[in-house]
């Protein structure tokens, strides 16, 4: 299919020929019709990607000390290539989108194939949009129209929370798409409505709605035209909906405003706010989210849990059917608002010249014969005589920043990503031959040998376990599972297989930590400590999800379990986990891990997220026999009382490349697993023990 993206790095908008989504649950799958360009954010991002990369960091200071504090932990060679790879990310554009639903997905019970919707979905001839971020169009509303109802949201979310009532004076500063829909709906609300712009041709189209409408160029005060207009009162509510980095007309709202007034943005202005201008007259400020409640919440938007409607009357959904209503019954009129229709194939008509046009609303009209197809060849290549060629499922940021730099001359013939974006760019990048969105076609593709799983922690299992039963060799990224149940089922699925498993323990792999186990004496009792000085990251991060990430201990503990049992060359036999308060949460990101093994070694694993970002963030270290070893940050290793050696120093290694090029040529040359199957599953059980072990606060065995 075809799909419009934005390069961030080369600042080209593009009309990419991606493999179209598969249908989710609790999704529908859309075939596009119409989609509107939002001429405001979508010129933003294009021109975001036109700038130089100091223009770039100007514009997100946030990110350049992110970019500061990596730079410290990591180095500057891995911070850099990290930044350039992240920019080498498409962005897909648009989210105004209107088709017809071909196919519905699991747990979907309000739509129906052939249905009329409007979602946020990008500018794609198909695309797979959650349940609650869909809504019926009725049947006398046009595809054109209805292409408004998303942006129309947004104005509307924007009066929601000014809460005007029937006779107040409204004022709305910036007539551009979203202000004009706006000042409409507040007029259909029963208000008056002052509109204010610099654009004379947005003026007129305010002025044919029965909007008061004023021009600061053309000398006008604006302040003393809305008090005119007010008998000296000043506006009831003022709403923002204008783009500018002034900070004049946050002050300016201020002083239009009668006491008590409230004033919302929607729009994204300077904030330098004068406490006078607000102190004197009490007044409310307050910023507009989106579309309305719901937005940005996973539990809403990617698993259709909806607000009670008692409770919270107006949602995003609620919000999108509020529009397509309005568009029914009259009161919102858009067909002057729309400039032109282009179809997608001259999609440059738009954003060629987007920085400069003078549009309001650009529609983008799709053929009705756009062919649906899941895969995309992006290079031809023939595997029929190969050995060792692999699929790829999964093109996140490991993916694309760890593993394919590394894997570059390996045989890939497809990689999978679940919207096709990504993994057709990386194909491009890196030579793989197809891109596709089922990675159903590499289990039956008889070509690829091996299959490298690199998705969210919650398909890792049953990945694992359809690739096993496909007799392919199969290497999943951890945590193997995130249950016992899923572990026992993967269990049974090995001992049917032909193909081996692997999981990405790549610590192992380290030359730091092959060195300190060559020094080892096996035969020795150990005692070992290894310190994750991990970070804190947000609570609403898939990872603290434990059906989705499993928490931070199954999903990333685990490389330090599996790190101990090797240094150990012994299983773990038995578990206590103790975790930072007085009552942890089971997602717990500050725990400790004592770990006894069966051959009379003790371990200690230290997960912490409450630590200083300027620490290292990994340390081992290994008592034996009056010997120690230091391990610092997989850079340096010091030996102390060590005959022979003293310390060893890398760039930053944390056994990547070892691990995956000796993977690549155990599948083609064949030979046992790199990683024994029995230690795979005695790490997980461990991780499991560690679980069980902090809710009953006593040693569990595995």
């Amino acid at each position: 299919m075809k799909q419009i993206i934005q390069d961030l790095k080369k600042g080209n908008t593009i009309l990419e020929e991606v493999p179209a989504p598969k249908v989710k649950k609790g999704c529908v799958l859309i075939q596009t019709t119409r989609s509107l360009v939002s001429l405001g954010t979508e010129r933003m991002l294009v021109e975001f990607g036109k700038a130089n990369l100091i223009s770039k960091a100007r514009q997100q200071p946030d990110k350049v000390k992110m970019v500061l504090d990596k730079i410290r932990a990591d180095g500057l060679l891995p911070t850099l290539n990290a930044v350039f790879n992240k920019l080498e990310q498409p962005l897909p554009l648009g989210y105004c989108n209107v088709g017809k639903i071909i196919e519905v997905g699991e747990g979907v019970k309000d739509f129906k194939v052939g249905d009329r919707v409007a979602s946020n979905g990008n500018h794609a001839e198909f695309v797979c949009v959650p349940q609650n971020l869909v809504a019926h169009i009725p049947d006398n509303v046009s595809d054109e129209a209805a292409a408004f109802t998303v942006i129309g949201s947004i104005g509307l979310q924007g009066i929601r929370l000014l809460n005007p009532t029937l006779g107040e004076t409204v004022v709305v500063i910036g007539l551009g798409l979203i202000g004009l829909i706006t000042a409409e709906l507040l007029k259909a609300n029963g208000c008056k409505v002052i509109g204010i712009d610099l654009d004379d041709n947005k003026i007129k189209i305010a002025e044919e709605k029965g909007i008061i409408t004023i021009n600061p160029k053309d000398g006008g005060d604006v302040v003393k035209f809305v008090n005119s207009q007010t008998n000296g009162i000043g506006a009831d509510g003022v709403v923002i909906t204008a783009s500018a980095k002034t900070n004049d007309i946050i002050s300016q709202a201020a002083q239009m405003s009668r006491k008590r007034g409230r004033i919302v943005l929607v729009g994204v202005i300077g904030l330098n706010i004068s406490r006078a201008d607000f102190y004197e007259k009490e007044l409310s400020f307050q910023v507009s989210c989106s579309y309305g409640p719901g937005r940005y919440d996973d539990d809403y938007e990617q698993k259709g849990i909806d607000y009670p409607l008692p409770y919270v009357r107006w949602t995003e959904k609620r919000n999108f059917e509020t529009i397509l209503d309005a568009l029914s019954s009259g009161n919102l009129d858009v067909s002057p608002l729309i400039t032109e229709i282009i179809d997608l194939d001259n999609y440059l008509q738009i954003y060629g010249e987007i920085g400069a046009s003078k549009s309001i609303a650009s529609i983008i009209k799709y053929k009705e014969d756009a062919v649906y197809n899941n895969t995309v060849t992006v290079k031809q290549k023939s595997f029929q005589t190969s050995k060792g060629v692999l699929g790829i499922i999964g093109a996140g940021n490991f993916t694309k920043m760890t593993m394919l730099p590394i894997l570059k001359n390996a045989n890939i013939k497809y990689i999978t990503s679940q919207r096709g974006v990504n993994g057709t760019t990386m194909a491009k990048k890196y030579g793989i031959a197809n891109s596709t969105t089922n990675y159903k076609d590499i289990l039956k593709d008889a070509d690829v040998d091996a299959v490298i799983i690199t998705t969210r922690h919650n398909l890792h299992a049953e990945m694992t376990i359809e690739t096993l039963k496909a007799n392919k060799h199969t290497f999943v990224e951890k945590p193997l599972a995130l249950s016992q149940e899923e572990l026992n089922r993967i269990i049974e699925a090995h001992e049917r297989a032909s193909g081996t498993l692997m999981v990405g323990f790549n610590r192992r792999f380290s030359p730091h930590i092959q060195k300190i186990k060559a020094l080892l004496s096996p035969k020795v009792p150990k005692n070992m400590i290894a310190t994750m000085n991990a970070g804190a990251i947000p609570t609403n991060v898939w990872i603290h999800d434990m059906k989705i990430g499993g928490g931070r201990i199954i999903g990333e503990a685990c490389h330090y379990i599996d790190l101990l049992i090797y240094l150990s060359g012994s299983k773990v036999k038995a578990v206590c986990m103790n975790a930072l308060g007085t009552n942890p949460p089971e997602n717990t990101d500050n725990a400790s891990i004592h770990l006894k093994f069966e051959n009379g070694d003790l371990g200690v694993v230290n997960y912490f997220a409450n630590g200083h970002k300027s620490y290292s963030k990994e340390r081992v270290e290994v008592y034996s026999q009056e010997t120690t070893f230091i391990m610092d940050n997989f850079r340096t290793t010091k030996g102390y009382g060590v005959k022979g050696f003293t310390s060893l120093k890398t760039q930053l290694d944390k056994g990547h490349k070892a691990q995956f090029s000796q993977y690549v040529k155990r599948i083609q040359e064949g030979g046992e697993p790199l990683i024994p199957f029995d230690e795979l599953v005695n790490s997980a059980k461990a991780s499991f023990a560690a679980m069980e072990s902090l809710k009953k606060g006593t040693w569990v065995d595995v």
